[in-house]
This record gives C-alpha cells, structure tokens and sequence, in this order.
C-alpha cells in the first residue's frame, strides 16, 4: 500500500513493519541464504502488505554495474538473428539476468550509438553481432571494463571470445548439393561481399565448384547491396535478363530472405522451381520449410550458437580465469523441394 503522502515503501518501511534491521531487509534481498526462515518469511509478508518493489537501479549506482546483459544483432528484420536472441535469452534467465536488444540496421554509425548507450548503462556484458568484427570501438569497451563477445562473426586474431558458424563448409555443402543434382550453370546470389559471412559463403562455394571440375565463369556472382528479400527479388530480375545460354540452373543464395525473394521472382514469372531455376537458402529459419515451395537450406544451429555466446560471455564477467574462446559450430543442408523435382 501507498505511504503518507502518495509515495512508494521502502526498506526502512519494510524494517519497521517486520520489527527487523535494516541489514535484515538488505539480507533477504540480496542473501536469502543467511536469514532464517520465519524471519525471512515476516519481511517478505511485509514487502508483500506495503507493495515495496525493489529499487533496482539505486542497488545498480551502489554497484556499479548491472543484472543486465545487452545482445546488439546486426539486423533485427532477418529471423536467424532473432532465434540466436532467444538462445542468447534463455541462458540470461538461467542466470536471472535481464536481456537487453538493440538493433544496429547494419549501419556503423548506429553500432556505435548503441555502444556507447550501452557502456553508460553499466550492462555486465555485450554481445554484438558487428558491422565490422576488427571495430576498434569493441576493443575500447572491453578496455573501459565491459566484457564482449562476438556472435556470428570471427576476428583475425583471439583476442575476444566468439561463436559463429563454419561457413566457407556451408557453401561448400549448397554447391556440392547443386553439382550432384547435374548443374552445370549456379549463380551465387547475395551481398555486400564486405560482409565476412557472405565472402566465407562464396569463398566455399567457388571450392567447391573448382574441386568438381567445373569452369569458374559457369559460377556467376551477382552481387546484391543487402541480404532482403527485396534483394532476392532484383536479383531474379538479373537472371531474366540473361540469355537462355549462359542463364544459371540453379542458385545459391547467402541467406533465406535473399532466397525466398528469388522464389517469389521465380513463381510471380512463370519460372518452375527447381526444374527451371533450383534454389538453395542459407540459415533455415522457419519460413524457409513454409515456402509456397519449401527451400532446400544450409542450417545455423540459431539458438545453440546464441546460448554458447551468452555462456562465453558470463564466464568472462564472472571468472577470473577466463580464457578466450573461439566456438565454431558446423552447418548441415537441409534438402526441400526447391532442389529436388
């Protein structure tokens, strides 16, 4: 209930009601443990009378940090940075952590807003999925006392813990799945080719394509200035274009949006998938499988990679022991209908 005067209960309140110290109270909110049960449960009959709500971030000032952890996903439109964040949530719980979401839009300017926003905050740690992994803004946060680790990218050194995926296997796995079903002409479909991940995807795909033979200028790239469906759609407007000769069989695409767009370019033309133009997506979210015609698709594990980061990153604000870590995970392609008649 409200005190005198409308304003909010606090610990002395509480104190008074239950007949107890003000250590008491402070004690059976932050150290259960040391108070006895029938003491434990008066002041907690007593919060529970006067309405009290903790005064989280006066013990946050006090502290000078906070319960919180902060995830900065590169692009909060694409589902798969989505289901790393629900990995990246639940391992927060477990640790009865609150989980803040901030979203960069694939912009560096934002990235770095955020950044900062977060560093005033006092959050116990950040995970970023960058712009630009080699930033020397995640140093310098690190160096002001925030732990970070990266998510879904990788630095040239190990000077921060990571997780991503193994992706120059993941283009490889797509071709190797289009030259097995007879393609002799696949487009690679996706960009900007500055992002770490897609140059990973090509640079598996072009592997792959040379070990099976075939000519480097019968894998066309087609570069696309973001990884939307908007993109997979402009870029079937490129393959309509081609002559019927050098035209591609299939496409591999450096994520399902880029993919589902090309599908919707395809069946909007008349153009049969897979028996005119095979698709193969990248990350399996779960659109992918409810396509109009279900995406063949290189699978993430979304909420395993998130979880991992979360724990790297917990360890790291906890122990101080810690060691850096660099965690791969493996990808698999999933066939669909999209490759197979």
């Amino acid at each position: 209930m409200a005190q005198p005067g409308g304003r909010t209960a606090g610990v002395k309140d509480v104190a008074a009601a239950a007949g107890v110290s003000l250590g008491t109270v402070s004690n059976v909110l932050n150290r259960p443990q040391r108070v006895s049960a029938p003491t434990r449960a008066r002041v907690e009959q007593a919060m529970a009378e006067l309405g009290f709500v903790r005064n989280e971030s006066a013990r946050q000032l006090r502290a000078g940090t906070s319960r919180t952890l902060a995830y900065l996903m590169l692009d909060a439109r694409n589902p798969f940075f989505t289901d790393v964040a629900q990995g990246i949530e639940l391992a927060a719980e477990e640790a009865g952590l609150t989980l803040v979401f901030c979203n960069s839009g694939q912009h560096a300017a934002r990235e770095a807003a955020h950044l900062g926003m977060l560093q005033q905050q006092r959050v116990q740690g950040v995970l970023v999925t960058p712009v630009d992994p080699e930033s020397p803004l995640l140093d310098e946060m690190r160096g002001r006392g925030t732990p970070v680790v990266i998510v879904d990218r990788t630095r040239d050194d190990a000077s921060f813990c990571s997780v991503a995926v193994d992706d120059v296997l993941g283009g490889r796995l797509a071709i190797e799945h289009l030259t097995d079903r007879g393609h002799e002409r696949v487009a690679f479909v996706g960009g900007p080719l500055s992002l770490g991940q897609v140059r990973d995807r090509l640079h598996g795909a072009r592997d792959a394509w040379a070990s099976a033979g075939r000519p480097a200028d019968d894998l066309t790239v087609i570069a696309t200035d973001s990884l939307d469906v908007a993109s997979g759609r402009e870029a079937g407007e490129r393959l309509a274009g081609m002559s019927a000769r050098r035209r591609p069989t299939a496409a591999f695409c450096a994520n399902d949006l880029v993919a589902l767009g090309l599908l919707q370019h395809a069946i909007g033309s008349g153009t049969a998938v897979p028996e005119q133009l095979a698709i193969v997506g990248y990350d399996d979210i779960e659109f992918a499988a409810a396509a109009a015609v279900p995406l063949t698709s290189v699978r993430q594990p979304r909420r395993e990679l998130g979880r991992a980061a979360a724990e790297l990153l917990l360890d790291e604000a906890t122990n101080p022991d810690h060691e850096h870590r660099q965690v791969t995970f493996t990808p698999e392609l999933v066939a669909r209908r999209s490759t197979r008649p």
